[in-house]
């Protein structure tokens, strides 16, 4: 059965962080990335691409969006075809989809979906639309044979990665448990170097990543950064 579940990236868009957000003198720009999980059970879609925004927000990010129907076409699929939704997030970048697909089962962690409804998160009109249909989740979860949803607070406090158990490697969507592989890179060998019993100081990891790392990813995928991580071998 694992031979059979499939992973394609989905290019949603990018917008354009300000340099306020990058930590540097200069904006950067990143894409919007989902994946498309092909399983025996049906298809999963991990994150649905830009929301509509208020005037300030489109100001501020300058988005570019590729729309969803396009992207999933271009994939050979429909929005009828998707079985079941899985957000790593409800912020508008990554749940801008969801309401072409009322009806279609979404996965969320509920202390997110809490959050997504209190006010100043997100936008209310991407959370609670027609036909909106949540499945709360308190952790983790086996959503199908192989496929797992994994708790990765730090962005948000609902965060969820989700990893897809494949006969030739694991793959882990991290959406934005980590903007990008090197940052993965740099908590994974702190934790090494903790392990290995390096004196301190060293920098802090996050700790759901031992939960992750039990899974013996092959490869890490992510939301706004098209590299892709994978272990440095022996």
């Amino acid at each position: 059965m694992a031979n059979d579940i499939s992973v394609r990236r989905l290019d949603l868009g990018y917008f354009v962080r300000p340099a306020s957000e990058t930590g540097g003198p200069e904006p950067r720009v990143e894409p919007v990335l989902a994946y498309l999980v092909r399983h025996e059970r049906g298809l999963l879609l991990f994150d649905t691409g830009i929301g509509a925004a208020d005037p300030e927000t489109e100001a501020h990010y300058r988005p570019r969006r590729r729309a969803l129907p396009d992207a999933l076409s271009a994939a050979g699929v429909a929005l009828a075809d998707v079985s079941l939704v899985v957000n790593c997030h409800l912020h508008f970048d990554h749940c801008g989809g969801n309401p072409l697909l009322g009806g279609t089962p979404i996965l969320v962690q509920d202390v997110e979906l809490a959050t997504a409804r209190g006010g100043d998160y997100t936008f209310d009109e991407l959370v609670d639309f027609p036909g909106a249909s949540y499945e709360q989740l308190s952790g983790e979860a086996e959503t199908w044979p192989g496929v797992h949803i994994i708790p990765t607070p730090g962005h948000t406090d609902g965060h969820q990665s989700l990893v897809v158990r494949r006969a030739d490697g694991t793959v882990i969507l991290a959406g934005q448990a980590h903007d990008f592989a090197s940052e993965l890179t740099s908590d994974h060998l702190a934790r090494k170097a903790a392990l290995d019993g390096v004196a301190p100081p060293l920098p802090p990891y996050r700790p759901w990543l031992t939960r992750l790392l039990d899974f013996d990813p092959h490869r890490v995928l992510f939301a706004h950064d098209c590299a892709v991580w994978e272990p440095s071998g022996d």
